[in-house]
């Protein structure tokens, strides 16, 4: 190292030893549950692979792909009736979707985090130690035991959802037993497709080197599916080897900006008081008047296009407009931003959320894919009384000047991770269903 480095390593270190005291402490192999890499492989096949899907035509990738940060780089997704990836994803001529997916997909980086207790955007489900389960879902007495984690139960919902991944109706076996309350035990969803996976020989071998009960002969079930799924989400995306990390730890140096815009971050700006920690989140729930587009968050039988957020699993009205509060890791790369994905612009997200009631006044639109014959996408942000009523849920804030907005872009972009983005195990080659893979 020449001098002029050593000193500037030395001014890291010292001078600003009093702001890095409200930092906080780098993150280590302790914050993380374990991981069983050949549980993780396991995983890796089943979550590229079609044939849990109702119309084995849509994987958890579709969604949530390493190409787009772990999300579909789209405000808002398009799942049963859509084919292509990404953006380029577009409504089929024939069983076109019933309606977007009403929220933004979210990313997937460190959700094997021990602090991650409870997921969604709006929290709707959550470890709770007094339930049979270990879990509290919207399935409250029905949810059954075996999954190993939160984030194994996370992964069960979006294979129940017929605009997500079960299908429409009654087009498959998988959509029929949703739709017929049929989730459960014998002949439910889930046994249709942990059943589609153990009658695949690789699948049955596989299953049963990783797990000692299924060689001693129990079926395999559709929470061991979830469980090596969720492994794999552990071991693939854990992300903690950013810049940030490695300033953090003494072991590297931010650039000036980057530096001035953490202070801000874990200081004077306060936006650590809900993006808090080494992950950036309280996991808590915050009204921040984030621009309302698509269908809304809705049963079949309701017309409306809100969506309550928070509001709606408490049915609290404190709780209304409030959606979690999501970890910065790699939000560079994780874009589009907000709850229903309204924000294409991420500096241009950081002046709105700075001032809440003004961000919303100020909003652009974003360019959807064109689905014709569903819900209108701009109902509530065309309706002056319901734009005024998600804004005055939200504090009035303070505008950032454009010195600070680049210093805090700086700090986010210093909480990009490499590593993480492109994964450890990547895309299969093949999976043991045959079906084609997205890439």
């Amino acid at each position: 190292m020449t001098r002029a480095a050593s000193l500037t390593f030395l001014a890291f270190l010292v001078a600003p030893i009093a702001a890095r005291a409200e930092f906080p402490a780098p993150l280590t192999d302790a914050d993380y549950a374990p991981v069983s890499v050949m549980e993780a492989k396991l995983g890796q096949l089943l979550f590229y692979d079609a044939v849990l899907s109702g119309n084995r035509n849509i994987s958890c990738a579709t969604c949530h792909h390493p190409k787009f940060g772990t999300s579909d780089g789209m405000s808002l997704g398009l799942g049963e009736g859509a084919a292509g990836l990404g953006p380029a994803r577009y409504a089929l001529n024939e069983n076109t979707p019933e309606q977007r997916i009403p929220r933004n997909s979210p990313a997937l980086f460190n959700l094997g985090a021990k602090e991650f207790t409870i997921l969604f955007h709006d929290g709707r489900i959550g470890v709770d130690p007094t339930r049979p389960s270990g879990l509290r879902t919207p399935m409250e007495d029905e949810m059954v035991t075996g999954f190993t984690s939160i984030l194994s139960a996370q992964t069960m919902f979006p294979v129940l959802s017929g605009d997500e991944m079960a299908g429409h109706y009654s087009e498959n076996d998988v959509a029929k037993a949703v739709r017929s309350g049929r989730i459960t035990g014998s002949g439910g969803a889930w046994d249709v497709i942990a059943k589609r996976v153990a009658e695949l020989p690789d699948y049955a071998s596989q299953f049963a080197a990783v797990y000692p009960e299924i060689a001693a002969g129990r079926a395999i079930g559709f929470t061991d599916i979830s469980n090596a799924i969720a492994a794999f989400i552990e071991f693939e995306w854990r992300s903690d080897t950013s810049p940030f990390d490695a300033w953090l730890a003494g072991k590297a140096d931010l650039s000036q900006d980057a530096v001035a815009g953490a202070e801000f971050f874990y200081g004077d700006g306060g936006c650590a008081t809900c993006h808090a920690g080494a992950l950036q989140t309280d996991h808590d729930f915050h009204a921040m008047a984030a621009p309302q587009i698509g269908p809304g968050k809705a049963e079949r039988f309701e017309k409306h296009s809100n969506d309550e957020g928070r509001g709606r699993v408490t049915g609290r009205a404190e709780d209304r407009f409030a959606f979690r509060t999501p970890s910065l890791r790699n939000v560079t790369a994780t874009g589009p931003w907000g709850h229903a994905g309204a924000h294409t612009n991420l500096a241009q997200f950081l002046r709105d959320h700075a001032e809440p009631r003004e961000g919303l006044n100020r909003f652009t639109r974003p360019t959807l894919p064109d689905l014709p014959n569903t819900k209108p996408d701009w109902v509530v942000m065309d309706d002056p009384a319901k734009r005024f009523e998600i804004a005055q849920a939200a504090p009035v804030g303070e505008a950032l000047d454009e010195a600070r907005i680049r210093e805090l872009m700086a700090f986010l972009g210093a909480l990009t991770d490499p590593s993480a983005i492109e994964g450890r195990l990547g895309i299969p080659e093949a999976v043991p269903s045959g079906l084609p893979i997205e890439r």
